[in-house]
This record gives C-alpha cells, sequence and structure tokens, in this order.
C-alpha cells in the first residue's frame, strides 16, 4: 500500500514538472521571440531604409536586375561603353552619360511598372533610334515588349511603354524589315509556337501576321544569306534536348516559310558553355556573318560569344569562335552588367559609326532565391541558440518532452505495447528523444552561470544570436552586397577621384586605390605627387585607369591644379587618409550632380562671429544648426569652374598665404566659392554612416597637432576675410534637404 502511495505520488510530482516545465519554455520562447523580433525591426529600420514596397517596378526578382547599356565602335569588334566617348547630357546632369542607358526605373517612372529589362534590338530609322526589349511585369510576372525611342544617337532614351503584351510571355524582339513593311518575331515559347507580328502603326502598335512555325522556338532571328532565308533558334521541349545548349537551323524562301530543316538538325546539342542558344541579332561585316551566343556555363547569361559562320547550307552548318572585343566589367557587383551579360545586338550608323545595345546584371541568377534561403537559415541558427540560451538559464529542462516520445505516453492500450515493442522505429525515436534531453543537462552542467565560464558563454550565445539575426536580415533585405550608383532623371554618369600625397604615405594609397576604385560611378584615379620618387603603377590593384601627376613644387595649390586630362566634369577630392563606404561617396554624387554649382562634401564647419574669427570642428556646427564651409579634403565640385576659380589672378594672394603657412588651401577654395556669387547657398552637407580618418594614426598629417593646426586655420580665416569678404552669411541648416543626407 505505501510502496503504490509513493509511486503515484512521485507520478504525479513528475506529470506536474513537466506541465510546468513546459509551461515555462512556452513563456520564454514567446517572451524571446518578441525580444528579438523587435531587435530585428529596429535594425531593420535603421540599416535598411529604403526597402521598396510600392509594388511598382524595380522589385528583386529571381531571374535578376537586367539593364540596357550602349556601345560604341569603328568596328562590330571594337566597341567602347559610351562613358568612354565623353558624351554629355546637360538636362540630367550627365558628364559624362554612363551606362546603363535604360533601366526598370526609366521604364517605371513613364507610367509601366518593370523588375528588369533585357533582349534589347535596335531598329534605325534614319537619325531616329528605337530600342525594343523585354521588361518584366511585377504584376503579371510575365514579360512585354517595350520601346524606346533616341534622337541623339543613343545617349538618352524616351520611354514609348508597352508595344506588345500577350496573355503569355514575350521577350526576344527581333525587329527586321521585309517587303517595305516591319515585323517583330518576339520569343513567345509558352504558347508553342513562333509568331510574326506586323508594325501597323510604327513603332506603337503590332498586329498578328503569321504562325510561321508550330514549335516552340526560344531567341529566334532571320536572315537572308545566299538567297535563302535562315531561321536560327532553340527548341527545349525536343526530346533529349540540352537547356541552353541546343541549335536549329530551318530555311525557307521567305520570313513566311513554309520551312524546312537543316539536314543535321540539332546543329548543336551540347553543353550551356558552346554558345548555342542565341545571343542577338547575326552581323554581316567585311563580307562575312558573324553569329552570337549565349554562354550559359557559370550562371545563365555568363557572357556572349562570338562566332564567324564559314558554311551555311541546308546540309552542312560551321562556324568558328572570333574575339568579341569588349573590355570585361573589373567592378565585380558595383559595375551594372559586372556578374553577366547575354545578349547584344550590333547596327551600323548612316555615319559609318557602329552602335550596340547591350544588357547587363550585376548579380547571377537565383541570387535572390540565395540570398532568402541563406538569410532564413541563419535566423534559423539564432533561433536555435535562444533555445540554448533556455537550456542555461533553466526555463528550458529538455529539448523533447517525454509526452512527445512513445515511453512518455501516460496510457497504453496491450495492443498498443505489443506493436510498440515490436516497431524498431518505436525504439529509435525513444532513443533519440532520450540522448537530446542529455544533451541539455551536459550544457547545463558544464556552462553552469555561478561560474565566470558560464556567464562568459552565456553572453557569447547572446552576441552571436543577435549577430546571426542581423546577418540573416541582411542577407533578406541588403540586396546583392554591391553598391549601385544613383541616377538623375534616369541617367547616370562618372566623376574622377584626385588624393594628393607623396612618399611617406604610401601605404595608404594602395589601400586608397584598391577600394575606391571599385566604386560604381568612378572614372579614374588620379595621383597628385607632391614630393618624393613616384611609385610604379603596376603596385596597385586598380578596377579604373590610375594616373600619378607628378608636382615640382610640394606645395597644397596643387590639389587644384587644373588638368586638362581629366575627362569628367566632376572631381571628388578626397584624401587618402579619409575610408568611407563607396555608397556614401555616391550620395555625395548624387547631390553634387543635384547642385554642381556647389561644393559638396562630408565634413561641414561653421566660421561666424565678428572676430577675431576661429576655427573650430564639426561639434561647433552641431550647436548652432548650421555651416557655411565643407572641408574640400573630401568634397565634390565641378574642375574646371573650381580650378579655374583658384588659379585665378584674383586668386593668387590667397595661394601666397597657402605656401606660407602650408595648409588651407581647402578654406580658401570655400572662400572663392562663397564670393563668386550671390546665391546664400554655395556648399552641401552628406553625412556619412561612418568615416575614419587615419591621419592621427600615420604621423605625416598637418593635422596630426590639432591645437596647432586649428591656430593656423583661424589665422588664414582672418587672412582671406581682409581678402575676399566673410562668409558668414552664407550659412545653410542641417536637416533641410528631403533626401535626408544632411543630418
Amino acid at each position: 500500500m505505501v510502496s503504490r502511495f509513493s509511486a503515484t505520488t512521485v507520478k504525479t510530482h513528475r506529470l506536474g514538472l513537466d506541465n510546468g516545465g513546459m509551461s515555462s519554455t512556452v513563456s520564454f520562447l514567446f517572451v524571446s521571440f518578441m525580444l528579438f523580433s523587435s531587435i530585428g525591426y529596429l535594425y531593420t529600420c535603421m540599416v535598411y531604409k529604403n526597402i521598396n514596397v510600392n509594388n511598382y517596378g524595380c522589385e528583386e526578382d529571381s531571374e535578376g536586375s537586367w539593364a540596357i547599356g550602349v556601345f560604341y565602335g569603328d568596328s562590330p569588334f571594337s566597341l567602347q561603353p559610351i562613358e568612354d566617348m565623353n558624351v554629355w547630357e546637360n538636362m540630367s546632369s550627365s558628364w559624362p552619360v554612363a551606362n546603363p542607358v535604360v533601366t526598370c526605373g526609366s521604364v517605371s517612372g513613364s507610367g509601366f511598372p518593370s523588375n528588369f529589362v533585357a533582349d534589347p534590338f535596335l531598329y534605325v530609322q534614319g537619325d531616329v533610334l528605337y530600342m525594343f526589349f523585354e521588361t518584366k511585369n511585377p504584376i503579371t510576372m510575365q514579360g512585354d515588349i517595350g520601346a524606346a525611342r533616341s534622337i541623339d544617337n543613343g545617349a538618352s532614351w524616351q520611354q514609348l511603354g508597352v508595344v506588345l503584351d500577350e496573355e503569355w510571355h514575350l521577350s526576344y524582339p527581333f525587329v527586321f524589315d521585309y517587303d517595305g513593311q516591319i515585323y517583330m518575331m518576339p520569343e513567345g515559347s509558352k504558347k508553342g509556337d513562333l509568331r510574326l507580328y506586323r508594325a501597323v502603326e510604327f513603332p506603337l502598335k503590332w498586329e498578328l501576321e503569321k504562325i510561321i512555325l508550330k514549335r516552340p522556338l526560344i531567341d529566334s532571328f532571320i536572315m537572308e544569306y545566299e538567297s535563302r532565308y535562315w531561321l536560327f533558334g532553340s527548341d527545349h521541349s525536343r526530346i533529349g534536348s540540352r537547356k541552353n545548349g541546343e541549335l536549329e537551323i530551318w530555311y525557307s524562301n521567305t520570313p513566311f516559310g513554309p520551312w524546312k530543316q537543316h539536314k543535321n538538325n540539332p546543329v548543336y546539342n551540347t553543353g550551356e558553355k558552346m554558345g548555342a542558344r542565341n545571343g542577338g541579332r547575326p552581323v554581316f561585316y567585311n563580307r562575312n556573318v558573324y553569329r552570337f551566343g549565349q554562354d550559359d556555363s557559370e550562371t545563365y547569361g555568363k557572357r556572349v560569344r562570338v562566332f564567324k559562320i564559314e558554311v551555311l547550307t541546308p546540309y552542312i552548318y560551321k562556324e568558328v569562335e572570333v574575339d568579341l572585343g569588349i573590355e570585361k566589367p573589373t567592378k565585380g557587383k558595383n559595375a551594372w552588367n559586372g556578374a553577366r551579360s547575354h545578349h547584344i545586338d550590333v547596327q551600323q550608323l548612316k555615319s559609318g559609326q557602329w552602335i550596340a545595345v547591350s544588357d547587363g546584371d550585376r548579380t547571377p541568377s537565383g541570387d535572390v532565391t540565395r540570398r532568402y534561403v541563406v538569410g532564413w537559415l541563419l535566423i534559423l541558427a539564432a533561433g536555435s541558440l535562444v533555445f540554448v540560451m533556455g537550456v542555461l538559464l533553466g526555463f528550458v529542462r529538455c529539448i523533447v518532452p517525454l509526452s512527445w516520445c512513445p515511453h512518455g505516453v501516460k496510457k497504453r492500450s496491450d495492443s498498443f505495447l505489443i506493436l510498440e515493442r515490436s516497431s524498431v522505429l518505436s525504439s529509435k525515436l525513444r532513443e533519440c528523444c532520450t540522448r537530446l534531453n542529455r544533451v541539455s543537462l551536459v550544457i547545463r552542467c558544464k556552462m553552469n552561470l555561478n561560474t565566470s565560464f558560464g556567464r562568459l558563454a552565456f553572453l557569447a550565445i547572446l552576441v552571436a544570436c543577435i549577430m546571426l539575426l542581423c546577418i540573416g536580415i541582411g542577407y533578406i533585405y541588403g540586396g546583392s552586397g554591391g553598391h549601385e550608383p544613383y541616377a538623375i532623371d534616369n541617367r547616370y554618369s562618372q566623376f574622377t577621384m584626385l588624393a594628393m600625397t607623396y612618399d611617406a604615405r604610401l601605404w595608404n594609397l594602395k589601400w586608397y586605390i584598391k577600394h575606391y576604385s571599385r566604386c560604381p560611378s568612378v572614372r579614374e584615379i588620379v595621383v597628385v605627387w607632391n614630393k618624393g620618387t613616384p611609385p610604379d603603377l603596376t603596385e596597385f590593384d586598380s578596377a579604373v585607369p590610375l594616373r600619378v601627376r607628378v608636382e615640382e613644387k610640394n606645395s597644397l595649390n596643387n590639389r587644384f591644379k587644373i588638368d586638362p586630362m581629366i575627362k569628367t566634369r566632376a572631381v571628388l577630392e578626397l584624401d587618402d587618409d579619409i575610408i568611407m563606404s563607396c555608397e556614401h561617396i555616391e550620395r555625395g554624387f548624387k547631390v553634387w550632380r543635384e547642385n554642381p554649382n556647389r561644393l559638396v562634401g562630408f565634413y561641414p564647419r561653421l566660421v561666424s562671429g565678428p572676430g577675431p574669427l576661429e576655427y573650430r570642428g564639426e561639434k561647433h556646427a552641431r550647436k548652432f544648426n548650421g555651416y557655411n564651409m565643407i572641408l574640400t579634403g573630401a568634397a565634390f565640385m565641378d574642375n574646371r569652374v573650381a580650378f579655374g576659380r583658384y588659379w585665378s589672378e584674383e586668386a593668387k594672394a590667397g595661394r601666397e598665404v597657402v605656401d606660407a603657412v602650408f595648409n588651407c588651401e581647402d578654406v580658401l577654395m570655400n572662400y572663392l566659392y562663397a564670393n563668386a556669387t550671390s546665391s546664400r547657398t554655395t556648399v552641401e552637407y552628406v553625412k556619412p554612416a561612418w568615416a575614419i580618418d587615419t591621419s592621427k594614426l600615420s604621423r605625416v598629417a598637418i593635422s596630426e597637432n590639432t591645437q596647432v593646426h586649428y591656430g593656423v586655420r583661424s589665422y588664414c580665416l582672418e587672412k582671406f576675410t581682409a581678402l575676399y569678404s566673410g562668409i558668414s552669411d552664407k550659412k545653410v541648416e542641417f536637416r533641410r534637404r528631403r533626401d535626408g543626407w544632411d543630418q
């Protein structure tokens, strides 16, 4: 009797512990979920403020973020991007215009939402260029055919909207002339056939002319060659067809058919690397025909390969690869076509110049899906660490509740017991539950919170949990990891970086060039070498052209020397001891393009008071909520205007002061800007999220001794005020711009 009572008491006590343990576990997990969700939400809001939630185009898409660029050359094999041609466009502050020229933003901005644009084809009509391309609708998630027009040889494009929209996906809008009519043959393989459309009101209205082939060919084109019309395309529905590695050829006497198969069809059925799938319109050049094909080996649309067609008959097809001649992007994800490019269309203008349009993407295929999977796995890992913390704190007493395991079932029938004994799976499950629950005991014993080691371990787990959570959110909301430039009126441009240094700071310069040369909008880096033996250019890892300008005299005035070799209007003067993100460099460039007549920089100062004037740091400007000076050690400016002012006869006395004190060249530039215009605003501030000044570490900077440095600059303020009048009336407030970057 006593034995039965004791057993019942123990069983009841154990059940109570189980119920209490479950209750505390659920409470702990709920509180932890709310706490870490709040941390994740705050982190997302603070770091990723510009998440697109308006469903109006340019959303992240698993197919990519394709855009379209323009190239020029004397032949189809000497093409250069538009930025290398030094084409300037004043309306959008593009000096020069830079690729890409058509993006999801330019299409969406015209009232037709688009996630990306790709597969461009040109149609030349006199002096007017028309471009037809695939644009992916973010609502229907299928491709439509969009169009744009250019009257300045491709420097700018007016969006004409969607010109062909079917119930199925459309892409690859191959446009051509035949018998006085304009036709389009888009890829619409989802419909199961190949269709030819005729322009009724070019370029906006098209109607179906004929279904020319009952085959779902993709990326097809028609060309006339040796008295026949030839149709090239890929049919992935064919039995045994290798995706992106198959090519078929058909021939006819007219583009309308009937079409006959090439004897050796498919002429290719091989690996994705071979360029079998078409990548644009064929080119006739120097009595030869060249076909463009896609290399899809590493990722879909990795690059375009070009093949010279040597033999084309109904029985034989032979081609050999030649060099396309376009330089590969060097900036990786920071370049609009850094990861892949799978289409090109080349046409000759009546001037004899060749023009090409090509698509490109900064990320590989499936990048969005990969990032989402990795991000959620990291968040899941953070959740598992929360569970471990619950074990250490005693809120989680077992990993798997005993009631979930077969041996923890409270009441069993005889038949269930017989079945359980004979079940190997049930036995294994009981064993697994037992071992898992032992793990929680081991963790609690090894990491006892009453010991220093236990508390340290708990803190490390907490930090790791928060880090995994933030990194996971970064994968989901942080984009591809590349830095993208900002557009003005959907157009892009570039600038030149200029750094003044000498031999004692060479270690700084190497890092500087490697980092900043990969910023998206940097065109060239010019190093003003003031003293010592100039370095060998091979010592540097630069993604853009690099030039070292050796000066005869060690003078700070050399920073603003007129340089006819600079090809961009914008120059970023950035000291080699300043480290900041490319993202904030791009923000500064955008603000300058919006205000090209001002100095735009990252370090504000305020000069105020009737005198004597005193030079103070940024805290003084913050205290009085305003600034009227931007340090040109990190500032954008119009090199023609700024350098011209600095080397004018009026500024001669100021330059002499700079040489005398070996300081204050940036102060002088601010005075020259302030007194060259009646406008109250001559400077703009852009706040970087972070910036590191390594000048204090190098021990070779003129500002190493802050007190002496500020004293010299206070002297300069007095001198320049006497020479050029004051700048106190040019004060502008922080937080006045709508972009929020002047906080």
